[in-house]
């Protein structure tokens, strides 16, 4: 369905119709798929550009959290990153056999799963950085600057939660 897209262009659906409204809606003018779609093609981007590495993006966001921290637990990691402790710890384990992150016990709570980058994680996440830049730069390429830093603007407002990182 073809769409106007000029900046200031009227949305053709009403968004305030009620949730249960029997009014056609097109693919093309849902966020949800809108969303879905503009992360499909960042994850294309970034697979491509960063295949060498053999990290996905949940690890490179993991790695990045950790870098930003110097050490974390793997709770404070998985509320960083937005994803929850399962997925985390696995995502963390795989880190960990590859030799990029070193996981240790807390100190203080024997429980806790303390994280750091190891000198070769930390040289990957180095020569990673910019082609992962690239690829978040070539996700947002068919926008002006201004328009991609409001579509950023406009995210960071929609999260219902704090979103400060």
């Amino acid at each position: 369905m073809d769409h106007d897209t000029r900046p200031g262009a009227a949305l053709s659906i009403d968004l305030d119709q009620p949730p249960h409204s029997s009014a056609p809606w097109p693919l093309a003018e849902r966020p949800g798929y809108l969303i879905r779609r503009l992360h499909q093609l960042h994850v294309a981007l970034f697979s491509e550009l960063t295949a060498g590495f053999h990290v996905t993006p949940v690890q490179y966001s993991l790695m990045s959290a950790i870098a930003a921290r110097g050490e974390a637990d793997q709770t404070t990691l998985a509320a960083d990153v937005a994803l929850d402790r399962s997925t985390t710890a696995s995502s963390l384990a795989r880190l960990d056999a590859r030799g990029l992150i070193a996981r240790r016990r807390g100190e203080k709570d024997g429980r806790e799963m303390r994280c750091a980058l190891t000198t070769e994680g930390r040289s990957v996440l180095a020569a990673m950085e910019p082609l992962a830049r690239e690829a978040h730069a070539r996700t947002l390429a068919a926008l002006p600057a201004g328009q991609a830093r409001a579509l950023i603007e406009l995210m960071h407002r929609a999260l219902p939660e704090k979103n400060d990182a």
